[in-house]
């Protein structure tokens, strides 16, 4: 891998990142819900044990709530940007919170555990159609350039992910269907602050077609981010969904797990990656980071109880730094319109995430408790494998220069 660090990085143009905090309200109330969004994801690790006994249901059956919620939104990828290009930003953010709304309360009105993998895919529909035009949304309107946009994008996805597991421990601990009712009540809130607050976005000068995505990957350099990110989203989501059951906690406890796990995310991913990445060049950082997870998540599945807790909540300071440095890459690396990019990324890497809770039970009934960690382990050598691998691609195809956009009194129009 070539030296990145006497050359800035194509990521961050060798600048300081600019301050987070002096940004439109408009910025700011769709940051607001994409916290929300994100506490969506990690909001039933604590009662999925709960949800279990709840319902009847055994590890692999409930572990198809990842599933289903990620399957469609991998597929809604393709579906976001057709939307958004047509109806625009606002009205799609509004029909995606609309949506998780409406799911996330009948969620927690299930009676059988087909009836809940059913709804958390209608959320997961909801939920990609605001996750991947939040993102579009943040960076147009955000001060300070694209940098300080993803830094409070990524700020928002800790932040939630911190707080998810939280809220779905001390909700979840009177009965597992609060939190998706308590869920349903934050993006009401959510709705009507962008309601209030977001003026319709510019919508772009073309129309985004269902393919789009699909043909932004024939890029050499996305197309290596994305295959990167699946293997990488496979060990996240191990962690994420068949931990709990490997540590087999109270609800309280296992949200506090989560928590400490997702404060690490939410620091390593805007206070530590971007210092890393200045000292050491993104692919330096990515492939150092990924390896170390899969020793982390090694440890974690052959370790006593303590072993496992202490190994799951400094997971979260890996998945922090990958986190930060999968989007600056699917983002700077291709020529494509950034919208069309991200959904092309997140087409491939969702399929991770929904494979992974579905699997990993499947490989403990199969084998035993310590397999899945060690298939996670690997997959996440393999994302390491391919950063290297394709290391010209990625550090000779990323956009060097500035953002492909016009500020105009503060909304960026993307350019074709």
């Amino acid at each position: 891998m070539r030296s990145e660090t006497a050359q800035p990085d194509p990521l961050t143009h060798g600048a300081e990142r600019p301050s987070l905090l002096r940004q439109p309200m408009a910025v700011w109330a769709t940051a607001g819900a994409s916290v929300v969004a994100f506490m969506g994801i990690g909001l039933v690790d604590p009662i999925l044990p709960s949800i279990a006994q709840g319902l009847d249901a055994g590890a692999s059956q409930v572990s198809l709530l990842f599933t289903s919620y990620f399957l469609i939104t991998a597929v809604a990828m393709l579906v976001t940007g057709f939307v958004s290009s047509r109806i625009g930003g606002r009205r799609t953010l509004l029909l995606g919170l609309a949506l998780v709304v409406v799911f996330a309360a009948l969620s927690g009105t299930s009676d059988s555990v087909g009836e809940l993998v059913g709804f958390r895919a209608g959320w997961g529909l909801g939920n990609a159609l605001f996750v991947s035009t939040s993102l579009a949304v943040i960076v147009g309107a955000a001060a300070g350039g694209s940098a300080a946009a993803i830094l409070l994008y990524e700020s928002a996805l800790g932040l939630g992910m911190a707080c998810g597991p939280l809220l779905g421990a001390v909700l979840g601990d009177a009965s597992w269907r609060y939190p998706f009712f308590g869920t349903a009540a934050l993006m009401a809130v959510g709705f009507l602050a962008i309601t209030v607050l977001l003026k319709e976005q510019p919508k772009p000068a073309r129309k985004t077609t269902l393919l789009d995505p699909v043909k932004a990957l024939g890029h050499g350099g996305l197309a290596s981010v994305a295959a990167s990110a699946f293997f990488y989203n496979y060990t996240f989501f191990t962690v994420l969904a068949f931990t709990p059951f490997v540590l087999n906690m109270t609800p309280y406890k296992s949200g506090a797990v989560f928590f400490a796990w997702g404060l690490l995310l939410a620091v390593f991913s805007v206070l530590v990656a971007p210092r890393l990445q200045r000292r050491f060049g993104s692919l330096k950082v990515l492939g150092g980071s990924l390896l170390l997870l899969a020793v982390d998540v090694l440890v974690l599945g052959y370790g006593n109880h303590t072993v496992a807790i202490v190994c799951t909540v400094l997971a979260g300071a890996f998945i922090g730094v990958n986190n930060t440095v999968y989007t600056e890459l699917a983002l700077g690396v291709s020529d494509a319109p950034r919208p069309v990019a991200s959904a092309g990324y997140n087409f491939v890497r969702w399929f991770a995430a929904a494979a992974a809770p579905f699997f990993a039970p499947k490989i403990e009934e199969w084998t035993d408790p310590h397999i899945p960690f060690v298939v996670g382990a690997v997959t996440a050598v393999l994302g390491a494998g391919v950063v290297w691998a394709r290391r010209r691609a990625l550090a000779e195809e990323a956009v060097e220069e500035e953002p492909r956009h016009a500020v105009e009194d503060g909304v960026a129009v993307f350019a074709e």
